[in-house]
């Protein structure tokens, strides 16, 4: 790769500014690992702290784009304050220039730290009612409902937004069919409008192959931003697309803000159902109301004869629902429309209203307005 090549992304890199510190990222000691290739390919580590804007990694990116001579680009982000921990690298800031490091191979195992005292929840009270759509396992269509759900409110009269906070995989983006990054206003970052919700997605800052291997302080950062610094206006839901399980975007949701009421997902069969579980006890943990259990993909529908066929067993919502005492919000039936509405952005409870799939997901919105009327009622009287 020629010096003039190298010059040139040394001399973009420069210009994108960190508003944290003032200074830019190559001066900040943020950009590591900088590797070329004769045909033009790029590809570089950005270390972020928890401190710091997550629209950074779109800005180096993009920099990095626009240099003539640069074929492809590919920004791996790094937590820098865990990267400090492991003494791999200084934090940003504190090395000199040309001192960066190999990223390492093998992490020695490392000594329990002491932990920082939790933060307080913040209260966002134009961001209506925060509602958590999760899920214990993956690939159980809990970005399905959660679209169909915030789509439906909308159509019934409610300001709805949706938070992707599954910043793992983030599908929002496609199932609402909106893919253009968002406008940065007055500081404030403009969110994204489909079927009249408002959309908010890490997917629509980073690059759509790039993996977010991001730790706890992270993934806190980027919640906590897309919380108070989306210019949202006045809201009545917020529905939180979460990623599966029960790890760091759960805690750092509850611990950033007042979350309402979560919604659980899952399918029939039990190995889903035990997932699930574990998903809906640890927001009761953390004094999360339950709001209920949705079965999707309950059976299907042959769109020949209309019989019903169970492909994943059956009455797995139902047993868990009565397990944990909260209601089975609904039964969604596995339709191909449902799954084509997901990868063309148009969700089914607008594309075919009529199916049996569209009917099932609306009555699961009636009845999440329908519990939140009762949570805010019962709120008030206390």
């Amino acid at each position: 790769m020629s010096q003039n090549l190298q010059e040139r992304i040394t001399s973009a890199l420069t210009r994108v500014l960190n508003p944290r510190t003032g200074s830019s990222v190559l001066a900040a000691e943020m950009v590591r690992d900088v590797a070329l290739t004769t045909d033009g390919k790029v590809r570089l580590t950005l270390l972020l702290s928890p401190q710091d804007d997550a629209t950074l990694v779109r800005q180096v990116r993009q920099a990095v784009e626009a240099v003539s001579g640069v074929t492809d680009v590919r920004v791996d982000v790094k937590d820098a304050t865990e990267r400090a921990k492991q003494g791999a690298v200084p934090p940003p800031g504190s090395a000199g220039p040309g001192q960066g490091r190999a990223l390492p191979v093998m992490e020695a195992p490392r000594p329990p730290q002491p932990r920082a005292a939790a933060p307080t929840p913040v209260p966002y009270p134009r961001l209506g009612r925060i509602i958590a759509v999760s899920s214990g396992k993956g690939g159980v269509g809990k970005s399905t409902v959660c679209v169909n759900i915030a789509v439906s409110l909308a159509a019934r009269g409610a300001r709805v937004g949706i938070l992707d906070a599954d910043i793992y995989g983030p599908n929002i983006p496609r199932m609402m069919g909106v893919m253009e990054a968002p406008r940065v206003v007055n500081d404030r970052i403009i969110p994204l409008d489909a079927h009249g919700v408002k959309v908010m997605s890490i997917g629509f800052i980073i690059e759509r192959d790039q993996p977010a291997i991001w730790r706890g302080p992270i993934v806190m950062k980027i919640l906590t931003q897309f919380l108070g610094d989306v210019d949202w206006g006045d809201l009545d839901y917020l529905l939180v697309d979460m990623p599966p399980g029960t790890g760091d975007a759960q805690l750092s949701l509850v611990q950033a803000t007042q979350v309402h009421g979560a919604i659980i997902v899952t399918t029939p069969q039990e190995v889903a159902v035990g997932d699930a579980l574990r998903g809906a006890k640890m927001f009761q943990r953390v004094g999360v109301p339950v709001l209920g259990i949705v079965e999707n993909m309950s059976w299907f529908e042959c769109p020949h004869c209309g019989k019903p066929t169970a492909l994943f067993g059956s009455g797995g919502g139902d047993r868990l629902a009565k397990e944990l005492d909260l209601p089975l919000l609904g039964q969604i039936p596995l339709a191909p429309r449902v799954m084509e509405g997901g990868d063309t952005g148009a969700p089914v409870v607008l594309a075919d209203a009529r199916s049996a799939a569209a009917q099932a997901l609306v009555k699961v919105a009636d009845a999440v307005a329908e519990a939140m009327a009762h949570h805010g009622a019962t709120a008030a009287a206390r």
